[in-house]
């Protein structure tokens, strides 16, 4: 039974440290350790409460669930033997892994259904929430951008500045003739990780690029190739593919996405009530 609670302990500081600090319980400095293992002490604590409860009768993890789970974690690593090494950095072994999985996924069982007892989410609710919080709904201009990044590092002759310079524009003349090669450029010519995706970075409202980047970007027509332009990391071309203007989302499109915000808020509230009697009952 001890090593049960032990195993169960080691994996909850596991997740407490990765939480609060990013990292593995063995690089902790000796405070952070301290921070954690009192925060998972705590968790087990509380997680012993929810599964003496009387919801907790019925709970259980089916076992294809519990394999599948485990693969996935194992999946994270190379080989098994770096898959045993690092469990045992952390005071686990595969055995005590899968306790310790079987009880939090039985935790999260009994918390859905303590959850599924909360107000049901009617459709005047839905209109009233669309009604009184407008501001929610709105949507501001955004624009699709393609990028080429032609790094700058004085340390790698075909990065120096000048080198640097002359490769990225002359990418750009050629795109300033024929911009719908801009993909094929990207994926040839390009040192950031979109090149795979054509340089592609997205629908971008604005103030998510560098400051040179965005401004050029939200001056730039739908299908226009720019100039060669700098950042901290670089120089690059852009392209914008196209432009949403802003607006404001119907109610017809908000209204699947306010009933599951609101369920899961209704939900939220039920288990944080349900739990609170459980810490306050003697």
């Amino acid at each position: 039974m001890q090593q049960l609670i032990e195993a169960d302990v080691a994996y909850l500081a596991l997740k407490a440290a990765q939480k609060l600090y990013g990292k593995s319980p063995s690089a902790l400095q000796p405070e952070e350790f301290e921070r954690a293992q009192s925060m998972a002490q705590q968790q087990h604590k509380l997680e012993a409460r929810v599964l003496a409860a009387a919801e907790a009768r019925d709970a259980i993890v089916p076992p294809f669930t519990l394999k599948a789970a485990m693969q996935e974690i194992r999946g994270r690593y190379p080989n098994e033997e770096e898959f045993a090494d690092d469990l045992a950095r952390n005071g686990l072994d595969e055995a005590g892994l899968a306790v310790a999985l079987e009880r939090e996924m039985k935790v999260e069982a009994i918390l859905e259904k303590v959850g599924a007892q909360a107000a049901k989410v009617s459709d005047m609710d839905v209109e009233l929430y669309y009604q009184y919080h407008p501001e929610q709904f709105r949507r501001p201009e955004t624009r699709l951008a393609r990028h080429i990044l032609i790094t700058i590092n004085e340390a790698i002759p075909d990065n120096t500045r000048a080198e640097a310079g002359k490769r990225i524009a002359a990418v750009q003349a050629r795109l300033a003739k024929e911009p719908q090669r801009f993909e094929e450029q990207a994926q040839k010519h390009s040192e950031c990780p979109t090149a795979l995706d054509g340089g592609k970075l997205g629908d971008l409202p604005r103030g998510k690029l560098f400051p040179e980047l965005d401004k050029a970007l939200f001056e730039m027509k739908a299908g226009e190739v720019s100039g060669v332009l700098e950042s901290e990391l670089g120089f690059h071309v852009l392209r914008c593919d196209a432009i949403t203007e802003a607006g404001v989302l119907g109610y017809d499109q908000a209204r699947p996405h306010i009933r599951k915000l609101m369920e899961q808020k209704r939900k939220r509230v039920c288990q944080q009530a349900w739990m609170k009697q459980l810490l306050e009952a003697k």
